[in-house]
Formats: structure tokens, sequence, C-alpha cells
């Protein structure tokens, strides 16, 4: 049976998705809901049976941690086995909003939650939707990316259908995600903190709050390592059916000689470009995606998917700046490229 999907635009609809998502995550049920990062997969995150539903629909390691979310500061507290001064600076100036803080766990959160381990990752989400489900649940929500595992995040309801429209009994459509990419992970669990996942709430800004600066993110972990402190740690992630390249050209010229020399069918070769953009003729597509770090990250994950739709075998993307801003968005397309 496919899964229903239930609109949001009007207050009515609003209401009703909020009344049948909640109902279905208190009897233990998967839903998937918007979020302004990416469509998460719920599951009510005290449940261990609801949260394995989660590993077995994505095929996710089960080394590999879920972040709970949360809809005050009482509820990330209650989750949390310590709640550091670092915590409540962070969680005030940014949340809600895509930022996830790795905390030691209180006994309330299920082993299979953490891997295992023994910090939890905590987001106060600012998307309205999860906002009034969480409220109407009462209890915090385990949401990881509503995507099989390792593929491209979904950032709209289709996206989520495509992937996992069998496996779920309810989709709810809250719009294009308005991020795009998933949230900024800072451990603040012990000693300095740092960095474990970049997003669009970049280390300057994390910075500016803290009065100091953060470590940096560990090196991308093989996929045969050990438990994770943090989603998003794996080498090879979010990742389209198709391969993609990284690179950089000077011009068109250069574009194509590089094409030639990589013995690529340039007729199944897809483009995305934010400065050289290259004429279509000859490329099964090229897309301009503004040279812009927000925009960039709210279009890329679309332009994956769609790549794929068109039957890309390969998709070259044209480097963006190593630059601060973009230090979320480099991460996802080396991951993807790995």
């Amino acid at each position: 049976m496919s899964a229903e999907i239930l609109p949001t635009h009007t207050a009515a609809l609003f209401e009703h998705a909020v009344k049948r998502a909640a109902a279905l995550l208190r009897a233990g049920e998967l839903v998937a809901l918007p979020t302004e990062t990416v469509y998460g997969l719920a599951a009510n995150a005290l449940d261990p049976v609801a949260v394995a539903k989660i590993f077995t629909v994505k095929g996710r390691p089960a080394r590999n941690p879920l972040i709970v979310h949360i809809a005050s500061l009482d509820q990330a507290r209650a989750c949390a086995a310590a709640w550091p001064p670092l915590a409540e600076t962070l969680a005030r100036a940014f949340w809600p909003g895509p930022l996830t803080l790795v905390l030691p766990r209180s006994p309330l959160i299920p082993d299979l939650v953490t891997a295992s381990g023994n910090t939890v990752g905590l987001r106060w989400p600012s998307h309205p939707f999860i906002q009034a489900v969480l409220r109407e649940c009462g209890f915090p929500l385990a949401a990881p990316s509503a995507n099989l595992s390792n593929r491209v995040s979904p950032t709209n309801a289709s996206h989520v259908f495509e992937q996992l429209g069998d496996a779920l009994a309810l989709i709810v459509d809250g719009g294009q995600s308005q991020v795009g990419i998933e949230s900024t992970v800072v451990d603040i669990s012990a000693g300095p903190a740092r960095v474990l996942r970049p997003g669009m709430i970049h280390a300057a800004s994390l910075a500016a709050v803290l009065g100091e600066t953060l470590a940096g993110p560990p090196v991308p972990s093989p996929s045969s390592s050990g438990t994770l402190r943090s989603p998003g740690l794996l080498q090879k992630h979010y990742s389209p059916r198709a391969r993609l390249m990284l690179l950089t050209w000077a011009d068109e010229a250069d574009l194509n000689r590089q094409v030639g020399a990589l013995c690529l069918n340039r007729a199944r070769c897809h483009v995305l470009a934010h400065t050289q953009v290259p004429a279509p003729e000859g490329f099964g597509r090229v897309c301009l995606i503004p040279h812009d770090a927000e925009a960039f990250a709210r279009a890329l994950y679309a332009e994956l998917h769609c790549c794929d739709a068109h039957g890309a075998e390969t998709i070259l993307v044209e480097l963006p700046p190593a630059t601060p801003e973009w230090a979320g968005v480099i991460d996802r397309l080396r991951r993807a490229a790995a």
C-alpha cells in the first residue's frame, strides 16, 4: 500500500495533518515530516520498537546514531544528562533552527537512538509543522532524513514518496525545505566545542556567539569503523545513483577537455554550475545554481534528485569556493562524490 500524502496549505488541512501524524506516532508508527533542513522520517524517540523501524525502513547501519528533535529547552534538558552553559548559550542563539547539539545522553534515550554511545544529538527544528506535531505528541522524535540510507536526502514530499512511498502510512507535504541540507552538528559533550558536521550555521557564526574558535570536523570515517557520535560522518553519504564528480574548469573549452580525458558519455553527463556555465548542447542537462551558499544549498538536493530522474550517468558539479559559508555544501558534495 502506498503512503497517504497529506497537504498542509490551509489552517484546516494543517490541523488535520498534525492530528493524523501524532496519532500514528503515538501508535509506534513512522511518519515522514517536513523540517526546514530536509524531510525527516520520524518515530517516538523514547520507544525502541518504533525507533528500530527507522533503521529497517532506511536500511541504516545500527552504528549510525539518530538526532532527537525536541520542542522546548525543558524537553532538551530532559533528554540530556548534563546541560552545560555552552548548551544554553548556543540553544538561545540558534534554536529553533538548523543546529544539533551533541550532549551526554539522558537514561530516557534508548540505546538504539545513540548507537549505544554515551551522547545524544538534540535539535529544536524551526519548521512550524514538525513543531506542531512535537507539541501534540508531547514526546521527542527521532527523525533522520526520510530516504534510503546513503542516498540523497529529500527536500519535498515527492522525493520521500519516490524512495519510501511503499514503506510508510503517511507523508506530510509541508512544501520545499528552505535550508536544503542537514543541520550543523556541534559536540559540546566534553572538552572544547567541535563541529562534527558543517551546515548552514557555519563556524564563524558559532565562534561569534561563543567567543572562541571551534575545532573542525574529524576526518571522514571509513564505513568499516566503530560507533559514530553524530550522523553525517560516514565517508560516503548523501549520494545520488549517478556518479558525482567535483571539478573546476576555467571555461567551456577546459570542461570539454576534461570530459574527453575522463572518457565520459557526454550525452549522459549532467552539469551543475554556478560560475562557468557551459552551453547545453551535447550534455544530458546543464543547470545553473546561484553563486550564493544559501541558495545553492536550498537547490542542491532537488537538482541531484532531478539528475537521477532524468537518467544521468555522471553528474559534474562545479566546485564551490573554499570559504566558511560554503563549508556545509562542500562537505555534502565531497561525501556524495566519495
